[in-house]
């Protein structure tokens, strides 16, 4: 039985951090993250402190040191076994150590150990990492501080992590959290929200382009912390010079100046009303046992149940002509169709049946077995393939995942949504940056449906192709450009792209070229901002070190071994956390020699601890339930007499009843979902009219009217709704309604 009294681990063990300090500066696209933990050990012994912990997963880690008393240490990068070794000496000569590590599964997970910390000592550990912000798909730039850590699923044969996480109920993380942020950026800041409470954004000037915001009272750090940043003006593009370490030699990464360019194109109207009828659509769903978890803590509802629902409104939105197929995984995976097949009526028809009874059932969360199936598949001429992954992101492999999905991007699109409180950004923003899609996360009081239908909205919409970027220089200077090439970028994606600038510094501009639906732009860059600090520098260093890792794994013995060590040098020389390094700090005082092991102190992490018979059935579950049984009578399908069903939702209602093709039937279920007898639909039908198209004109007045705020779910059924309606002749001037897409 835990001890809830008093700082205590599951184990009832005192835990030794006390608070967390979180300083946020954000510059425009970059965000800089200075962390101060605030350890104190008031145990009669000598503890060793471990905190397992995550970060955002493109972070790259580039400060690490510690406070006792007025002395500071400052830790080194050295190659990770030296660092370990050296770690293990200073304990055992009783002399205080501190080892920051990333793990070798996931580049979102990292261990902090503060070894030897003496009985009555405090210790403040200060840890700075910077990060690129991703954008979302309403334009907004999001940070997010993860706080849950899921226990992740490691397959078998993979390595195990070196140290395990410890999980308590978030509820019962005993440790604090205080937040502040300082925001600016060439562009007016519009507005900056979170899910948790925030104070009022603070303006520092006229025009709006810098601001402070700090994290409510009372915060009770048991769930992942979220911030999005909105400007105007987004899409500008932009490019930032930052001179180099005065301290480097010239000629080296952080010697030499580093340029930053920004590239967010923004979609006029008219090609975002324009979509594709052709492509292979095929859906990657977890159906491991966390996803019978809530989705979050505000909604009665678990993950897979809105996985179903999600894919009901995927399956009734998607063209005719394009051919589709869906996967589900967990221990093992499988798929509804051998192959993708042509969407029609009765493939839809088939598919929902199939995606009505899927459960929470295959285990464990093995996800790279369906992928390898998918892309032994041939890809079907003139059908682009676009994969959408749904996933927790309860896995202990990321980095085989990630590789896979690069090994075959010159093949597809990837998608990919993570679901619910502790998703490994790691994983979601790794498959959507090497599968050149989107990502997007489930969290707070989030539905998945309308942030999926966006995705599938920009996965329908042509691209930005023949993009060139241009680095006009003096004679004497020239640029390495340290980013992967870009050959295309999609509606809501954003790409930063770094240089080193090497010669004698003098003013330059860059040229950025791009064709969107055959229209050419052309934008010269002349007003380079200069900035200080080494953010971009370390950015620039983190996306070359994240590319040699990628290509170190796919290599093999000699090969290997020379990444390897171009990894540690970058590590070194720009003092930034990779996968083959470690922090390391000592205090080399005098000590005496540790009879024995440190007793050692785990600091919990937050998890999620929930029954799977803690919630109700779903409206989701109902709806499914009723729609795929032959029994009509609702009463049948519950277990307890006494309980009486909740009324099915009526969107998914309505949207289950949609043809492939677009229209509705006029019918009693037609008449039932929009809250009519069959007299009333079929008495208002006008003579001329058939009862289908006007069956769907009512469904289509009834979406618009009673369904506003949930229009980013239904907006692209609608319109093939509204295409079919159009190829019925004489009904045209039948419609008033607005069916953008």
């Amino acid at each position: 039985m835990m001890n809830c009294c008093g700082l205590l681990t599951d184990q009832n063990e005192p835990v030794p951090l006390k608070s967390i300090e979180v300083e946020l500066e954000v510059r425009d696209h970059v965000a800089t993250v200075v962390s101060t933990l605030n350890y104190q050990n008031k145990e009669d012994k000598s503890i060793e402190a471990v905190f397992v912990f995550p970060l955002p997963g493109d972070a790259a880690v580039c400060h690490f040191s510690a406070k006792m008393g007025q002395k500071e240490i400052v830790a080194e990068v050295k190659e990770k076994q030296e660092a370990r070794e050296e770690y293990d000496d200073a304990l055992s000569s009783g002399q205080q150590a501190f080892l920051l590590e990333e793990s070798d599964q996931s580049p979102d997970i990292f261990s902090m150990r503060v070894g030897c910390l003496p009985p009555g000592e405090s210790a403040s550990i200060r840890l700075e990492y910077v990060t690129e912000l991703a954008v979302q798909a309403d334009e907004g730039l999001r940070f997010c501080l993860p706080a849950v850590l899921n226990p992740r699923y490691t397959p078998q044969g993979s390595e195990a992590p070196a140290v395990q996480v410890n999980s308590v109920p978030a509820s019962l993380v005993p440790y604090s959290l205080s937040f502040s942020a300082r925001v600016s950026s060439p562009r007016p800041i519009s507005k900056v929200e979170s899910s948790c409470s925030l104070d009022p954004l603070q303006f520092l000037n006229t025009d709006q382009t810098q601001a402070t915001v700090k994290l409510g009272a009372g915060h009770k750090f048991d769930r992942d912390f979220e911030v999005l940043i909105y400007y105007k003006d987004a899409h500008q593009p932009t490019a930032v010079v930052e001179a180099g370490q005065a301290s480097a030699k010239p000629g080296t990464l952080m010697g030499d100046p580093v340029v930053m360019v920004s590239l967010f194109p923004e979609f006029p109207q008219s090609v975002m009303s324009s979509v594709t009828s052709c492509g292979e659509f095929v859906f990657l769903v977890d159906r491991s046992g966390s996803m019978e978890d809530p989705i979050n803590k505000d909604r009665n509802q678990t993950r897979i149940s809105s996985a179903r629902e999600t894919l009901l409104l995927l399956l009734k939105s998607l063209p005719m002509g394009c051919y589709f197929n869906i996967y589900s995984f967990g221990s093992s995976f499988e798929h509804i169709f051998p192959k993708s097949v042509e969407y029609s009526q009765q493939t839809m028809e088939e598919a929902l049946k199939i995606v009505g009874t899927m459960e929470a059932d295959l285990g464990g969360t093995q996800i790279l077995k369906a992928l390898k199936h998918i892309y032994e598949q041939p890809c079907i001429p003139r059908q682009p393939r676009q994969l959408f992954v749904f996933t927790d992101g309860e896995m202990g492999n990321p980095k085989e995942v990630i590789g896979l999905v690069k090994k075959n991007s010159g093949s597809h699109r990837c998608f990919a949504f993570g679901i619910g409180e502790g998703a490994s950004s790691a994983l979601i923003n790794g498959l959507a940056e090497e599968g050149g899609g989107h990502a997007q996360f489930i969290t707070g009081s989030d539905r998945m449906q309308p942030k999926v239908m966006q995705s599938l909205r920009f996965a329908l919409q042509p691209a930005v192709v023949d993009i060139s970027i241009t680095w006009d220089l003096p004679k004497d200077m020239s640029v390495t450009v340290l980013s992967p090439p870009i050959t295309e970028l999609f509606q809501g994606q954003r790409s930063l792209v770094y240089g080193q600038l090497s010669g004698q510094a003098a003013e330059g501009c860059v040229t950025v070229k791009y064709s969107l639906a055959g229209h050419p732009t052309h934008k010269q860059l002349h007003d380079v901002k200069c900035v200080c600090r080494l953010t971009v520098h370390r950015l620039g260093a983190r996306t070359l070190i994240r590319s040699l890792e990628m290509e170190g794994r796919e290599s093999r013995g000699e090969q290997h071994t020379g990444v390897k060590e171009k990894v540690v040098a970058l590590s070194i020389q720009s003092g930034v956390s990779s996968c083959f390094t470690a922090f390391i700090a000592v205090n080399k005082g005098e000590g005496e020699a540790i009879q024995g092991p440190l007793v050692r102190r785990n600091v919990p992490a937050p998890g999620e601890w929930i029954s799977n018979n803690t919630f109700p059935m779903s409206l989701g579950d109902l709806f499914f339930a009723s729609l795929f049984s032959s029994d009509s009578d609702d009463d049948a399908f519950w277990t307890h007499p006494e309980m009486k069903p909740p009324p099915c939702d009526p969107l998914l209602q309505l949207v289950s009843l949609q043809k492939a093709s677009g229209f509705w039937m006029l019918d009693s279920a037609l008449a039932a979902a929009l809250g009519k007898t069959n007299e009333e639909v079929g008495k208002s039908k006008p003579e001329p009219v058939s009862s289908e198209v006007w069956a769907t004109i009512l469904a289509l007045i009834w979406l618009q009217e009673f369904q506003t705020d949930a229009k980013d779910e239904w907006q692209i059924l609608a319109g093939k709704a509204v295409l079919w309606l159009q190829a019925q002749n004489g009904t045209t001037t039948l419609m008033s309604l607005d069916f953008e897409q």
